[in-house]
């Protein structure tokens, strides 16, 4: 199938079943819960049904076993997070001014802003007159290959933090676990086809790895 219907296909359990979680835990009475959900689909509407459109392959072939995949992935992280935070915690009045909801919000903030300033940097980088790849310039590429990766790392964590949730630790250090390889993967492949590519670049931590 096309990319962009893949994408919009197997990021969509995580849309459906939050907001499923948040509206029968009567979320609108909570104010916690409703931070929570606006958060979380902050990322994942955006990426459901915007940034499928966006990138230069939406309309190149997708294999239909990733996207199956995907599906599997998205349902179980939604179904978990969904339950635990929407369903089973409870979050007080108070929560709201403790040092984990305000420092993990800032964080999550801090990392959408990163994750989304490189997908737009990416969606809008021009290829060589060839067609051939070219080195992505600007905001954190500057210091690493895959911004936009230790962007979403960043935001998961800030999930994490702010909900204080075993479900969003998890889902934090399986974001790390899946995404640090493919920017290690990426850096390297920067290097090996482009002789001038800037040293100072880390492969996803800048200054550091």
């Amino acid at each position: 199938m096309k990319a962009k219907f893949g994408w919009m296909i197997m990021e969509s359990p995580s849309v459906i079943l939050m907001v499923y979680f948040f509206i029968i835990s009567d979320g609108w009475n909570d104010i916690a819960k409703i931070i929570f959900i606006l958060v979380w689909l902050s990322h994942y509407f955006h990426r459901t049904f915007i940034y499928p459109f966006t990138i230069s392959s939406k309309n190149k072939p997708y294999p239909v076993l990733l996207v199956i995949f995907a599906i599997f992935f998205n349902f179980m992280n939604g179904f978990v997070n969904g339950y635990e935070v929407f369903h089973q915690n409870f979050y007080s009045g108070e929560w709201l001014t403790s040092m984990p909801f305000i420092s993990g919000i800032v964080i999550f903030i801090t990392g959408y802003s990163i994750n989304k300033n490189s997908d737009y940097i990416l969606a809008r980088l021009k290829r060589g007159r060839d067609g051939s790849y070219v080195i992505p310039h600007g905001g954190l590429f500057k210091w690493v290959s895959s911004p936009h990766y230790f962007g979403e790392i960043i935001e998961w964590m800030g999930w994490a933090i702010m909900t204080w949730s075993i479900a969003g630790w998890v889902f934090a250090l399986f974001t790390f676990a899946n995404l640090a390889p493919r920017a290690i993967t990426a850096h390297k492949w920067y290097k090996e086809n482009f002789g001038d590519y800037p040293e100072e670049r880390k492969a996803i931590i800048p200054y550091l790895w």
